[in-house]
């Protein structure tokens, strides 16, 4: 068994600061999300769970109406303190792409591609963090048995929690938060 990294070994009661995880490796960071200071490690995604996501993101981009850019897989700062850095699996924001993190401000879709290992952050956890920080859509793309589903949900701005707006198979046909229709059968390549 490797041992941990030494900076895990010394973190302090409040965990991971904003200062400290902006000077990680980036290939530290594309595996670790942080929740209120603590590491949350993830493991690589697969090859499927990739392509998904190139292709979903793809999709987006082709039907995103300007300021609207897609990108996958990078830091979304809910916050700084405690930090919160999540990375979702597409995201659909305004700004200048080279410009990291992306803040909650600047984003109009969060996606999260489910995985056996993110069932309860996909489905409450980050619904729940993307809400609050005011991300008007999220969607859930999960993997199931006759294929890809995808589940759509817009911010109700008073609550703070999502609603439903859909439950889709074969094609997603989303008016919101932009027209676009995405052939979920070939994202999961079927």
């Amino acid at each position: 068994m490797t041992a941990l990294p030494e900076w895990m070994l010394a973190l302090p009661e409040e965990g991971v600061t904003a200062e400290e995880y902006d000077r990680m490796p980036e290939e530290i960071c594309r595996r670790i999300e942080i929740v209120d200071g603590s590491i949350i490690v993830s493991p690589s995604a697969t090859p499927r769970h990739n392509r998904i996501a190139r292709l979903l993101a793809n999709s987006l981009e082709y039907a995103a109406p300007t300021p609207w850019q897609v990108t996958t897989d990078v830091d979304l700062r809910i916050s700084d303190v405690p930090l919160h850095n999540r990375r979702p699996d597409v995201l659909v924001f305004s700004g200048d792409p080279d410009e990291l993190p992306v803040r909650p401000h600047q984003v109009i879709l969060a996606v999260e591609i489910m995985s056996k290992g993110s069932v309860n952050a996909d489905r409450l956890d980050k619904p729940a963090a993307y809400g609050v920080a005011g991300i008007s859509h999220y969607w859930r793309i999960e993997q199931e048995s006759g294929g890809l589903v995808a589940y759509t949900y817009e911010l109700d701005t008073v609550e703070r929690t999502y609603r439903a707006l859909g439950r889709y198979s074969g094609a997603l046909k989303a008016e919101a938060p932009f027209p676009v229709t995405v052939d979920l059968d070939a994202l999961g390549g079927r």
